[in-house]
């Protein structure tokens, strides 16, 4: 079983929350590199941005993305806050052709994908995540279309509680689970 699940969705939809309550669990969670990129570069003055350089800021979540996944070969069941599939919608929507590389390893990852969308009553601007909530819905549009073109199947995580959230991905992952792994029944017939 690849049990390597994607958690996305446009800024501030209540992601990293959701990962860190399924960390809490006990489930191995990577977290969100993009976040840890832009605090650090706020921490030393650089700009690595993806307001100020896309390519580069999309380039070294890559690499960071690249190592999460070789972290988590092994592993029979984990998430991830944010995907290589992120990185294609997000040069999108800067205006930049994602490379084949993106889309090739885009598609290492469990064929279903949890997509937050967006929640206005969750949502808040901070020093990494300026987008308005318009812009995180055209995001959320990019990210759907993105992961659908990779043939991801998407489940789209209920505006509901941390912990009815936390449910869904869960029994959504074991439903997924045994329907790739459940023989097909076979027909038989007399003669």
């Amino acid at each position: 079983m690849n049990g390597l699940f994607v958690i996305t969705g446009g800024p501030g939809t209540g992601k990293s929350t959701l990962i860190e309550s399924l960390r809490k669990e006990g489930f191995p969670c990577f977290n969100e590199v993009s976040r840890e990129i832009i605090a650090k570069s706020h921490q030393v003055g650089s700009d690595l941005l993806p307001w100020q350089n896309l390519q580069a800021f999309a380039n070294e979540c890559y690499l960071r993305m690249q190592e999460q996944l070789q972290l988590a070969h092994d592993a029979e069941l984990c998430f991830f806050d944010r995907a290589i599939p992120d990185i294609i919608a997000y040069l999108q929507f800067g205006g930049i052709t994602p490379s084949k590389e993106l889309y090739k390893t885009g598609r290492s990852y469990a064929k279903l994908v949890f997509v937050a969308p967006p929640w206005e009553d969750i949502f808040v601007n901070d020093a990494e995540r300026p987008q308005t909530f318009e812009q995180c819905q055209q995001l959320h549009n990019l990210l759907l279309a993105t992961y659908v073109e990779l043939g991801y199947q998407i489940a789209m995580i209920p505006k509901t509680s941390v912990e009815e959230r936390k449910f869904f991905v869960m029994n959504t992952v074991i439903d997924f689970y045994f329907k790739q792994h459940t023989p097909k029944s076979k027909v038989w017939t007399t003669k």
